[in-house]
């Protein structure tokens, strides 16, 4: 026995060649050998590659990448015998930091410094630290979408922005200087930058813009989510390598505690995402809509080019208010409690969506239930039917000019989903409807103080798309460049002459209103659209033999037909007991109260994409205004991680 054990130790402590690759000798340098034993730590590895390559230099960010295993090794204190470092393996010693190209959502390229050891997820929080942009917890990174290239095109370069000098900051609120973070501040060329970053930029030309990637179906949609990088492992883990290209997103559509004063450039990219989700049709909008959005890019895009946001903030003075109508949870008047029960006539369709199908009912909304009547005398016996609308879908159909007031109800059922249309009268039985029905659907009642907040918005954005005759204006403005303020669908419906006067008719309605009230009202607007912040995967449900779409959002997952493209079955969050994800199969299986379980395959991305938007927002929900500035990483990786979790 004692021989065995002297044996063991003797091979422990023998010594053997390690071949090491070294960046900063350049790429054409042979790999350096050392000596080592089993025993040695990965410091006193690195302490010998030092003393043999003689540069006097920095060497604190460096560390040892193992090649073959795809792993960095960053326990100086673990020996190799520990990490389970034999002779054949090819280290190289590298930075840990090195350049990226950083696509932002304006469309912008920085080149920056990034960590490439830490996960994903700690990455993107040291990018947003140098930009400045607050809760990087709703931001991720995805690799690109390639652009459409015609061969006159091959030889043309993005243009890059460097920041690689920029030092990375500790620290969530950075220390501002004339308004901008004081690492923007030390030259012109940085200061240029910063004023890119925070206000919006004229849009590209026609052509430019039709060679950005458009999806053309929602199978397309789900095409995009598969690019998301995995939040628990690192840029190398995941074959990001040095100077390649990666696209800064908005991915979590929950934007907490958002302050004009301290998130300009937060605002303005997330202003510049939700501009391209509609311009290139990742998101329906109405034609209504669309010339309104039309209308307040038009407007943001004059303002942006006759101030300098970094140094004054128009318009702060209505911040207070222009904010709460950003927030998904209004916060209303807490007084405004007349709204308790609601009786009227409304006109019903419970088949398809045709003037005939209607028919006239006496109608009753109480807690989160609408009750209806063959008539007024019954409304104290039993109702015909009662829809209880929590957890459903509600979306707006309406046509101010053809003075349309519909409210479109997704009702779950156990068989599926009940598609109910309630046609109103007027303007005003439409909002008060409209806005009890969005309450209802989170599971508030009419008592809850958010109420008359939600009346206020829903008739603001009813009188935005109202045509406004009265107001002396020019129909026609040489300089609008339609291509950049509505999608190709209606380019291919209207000539430019005939869309002009119309997006100038809308602007009327918005042009008294300040830069950051006209970004707040635009991205208020687009949070308000029937697919907001709906993420698309293709999946294949358990016992099921097609595959279909799987939409997540904040606070539901939703099934949908890919045949027909219906909404199918909705299930929320708080009816969710528990989630888990059986690695070996790759399948995720969620359990629901009411004994409602359902498992479910990823046919087109991995299933920790899916694992990990699911966690995410879970997440999102438990961050609260006191502990805003405060991050729970441990947390966001035991709910997003699975068996990678750092």
């Amino acid at each position: 026995i004692v021989c065995i054990i002297l044996g063991s130790l003797c091979c422990r402590m023998a010594a053997w060649d390690l071949t090491v690759t070294v960046e900063d000798l350049g790429p054409d340098a042979p790999p350096i050998q050392i000596s080592v034993t089993s025993e040695l730590h990965i410091g006193g590895v690195i302490l010998k590659l030092v003393e043999k390559t003689n540069l006097k230099k920095d060497w604190s960010d460096h560390a040892l990448w193992w090649e073959q295993k795809q792993q960095w090794l960053l326990r100086t204190g673990w020996t190799l015998d520990k990490c389970g470092v034999h002779a054949d393996a090819r280290l190289v010693f590298t930075p840990q930091h090195k350049p990226l190209r950083l696509g932002l959502p304006n469309g912008v390229t920085l080149k920056m410094r990034a960590c490439f050891s830490s996960s994903a997820f700690r990455t993107v929080m040291g990018i947003c630290r140098v930009l400045n942009l607050r809760h990087p917890e709703e931001l991720s990174l995805l690799r690109p979408v390639e652009e459409k290239k015609k061969k006159k095109d091959k030889d043309s370069s993005e243009e890059l922005y460097d920041l690689t000098d920029v030092p990375l900051t500790a620290g969530s609120v950075q220390a501002l200087y004339d308004g901008m973070p004081a690492h923007f501040a030390d030259s012109p060329k940085t200061e240029a930058v910063y004023k890119m970053l925070s206000v919006s930029l004229p849009s590209p030309a026609p052509e430019a813009i039709a060679k950005l990637y458009r999806p053309a179906s929602v199978v397309d949609k789900t095409h995009i989510h598969t690019r998301w990088l995995n939040s628990s492992r690192s840029l190398m883990q995941q074959g990001i390598r040095e100077n390649d290209k990666l696209w800064l997103r908005f991915k979590y559509y929950t934007f907490h505690d958002m302050d004009p004063k301290y998130d300009a450039v937060r605002l303005t990219q997330l202003y510049e995402q939700a501009r391209w989700a509609i311009l290139l049709e990742d998101i329906d909008c109405t034609e209504e809509e669309m010339m309104l959005f039309g209308a307040l890019q038009y407007h943001i895009g004059k303002l942006s080019l006759s101030q300098d946001m970094v140094s004054s903030c128009q318009g702060m003075d209505d911040l207070e208010s222009a904010l709460k109508s950003l927030e998904v949870k209004m916060v209303g008047d807490s007084n405004s409690t007349d709204m308790l029960v609601r009786d009227t006539f409304l006109r019903i369709n419970r088949t398809r969506l045709t003037l005939k199908g209607y028919k006239q009912y006496w109608c009753k909304f109480q807690d989160t239930s609408i009750s209806y009547y063959k008539s007024s005398e019954d409304r104290y016996g039993e109702p015909i039917q009662q829809l209880n609308l929590k957890g459903c879908e509600v979306a707006p159909d309406v046509s101010v000019a053809g003075q349309k007031f519909c409210i479109r109800l997704l009702i779950p059922a156990p068989e599926g989903m009940n598609e109910i249309y309630l046609r109103c009268e007027n303007e005003k039985q439409y909002s008060q409807w409209m806005a009890a029905c969005k309450l209802a659907s989170k599971g508030l009642m009419l008592l809850d103080s958010s109420y008359q907040n939600e009346v206020k918005n829903i008739q603001t954005f009813l009188a935005m798309q109202r045509s406004n005759s009265a107001a002396p204006a020019a129909q026609t403005d040489e300089s609008i460049n339609t291509h950049s303020l509505v999608s190709p669908r209606y380019h291919k419906k209207y000539k430019p002459k005939q869309l002009t006067p119309r997006i100038l008719e809308a602007y009327q309605n918005v042009a008294q209103l300040s830069l950051t009230s006209a970004i707040l009202k635009f991205l208020q607007i687009w949070q308000a659209l029937p697919d907001f912040g709906i993420s698309y995967f293709m999946v294949r449900f358990k016992g099921s033999r097609k595959d279909e779409v799987l939409g997540i959002t904040n606070n539901r997952l939703i099934r949908i037909d890919l045949g027909i493209g219906d909404v199918v079955k909705t299930w929320r969050y708080n009816n969710m007991r528990q989630w888990n994800v059986n690695w070996d199969i790759r399948q995720v299986a969620i359990e629901f109260d009411g004994n409602i379980n359902i498992a479910f395959t990823c046919v087109n991305a991995d299933c920790k994409v899916v694992h990990e938007y699911i966690g995410g927002y879970i997440f999102m929900s438990t961050r609260s205004r006191q502990q805003s500035d405060t991050l729970n990483e441990e947390l966001f990786h035991k709910l997003t991680g699975g068996h990678e979790a750092l």
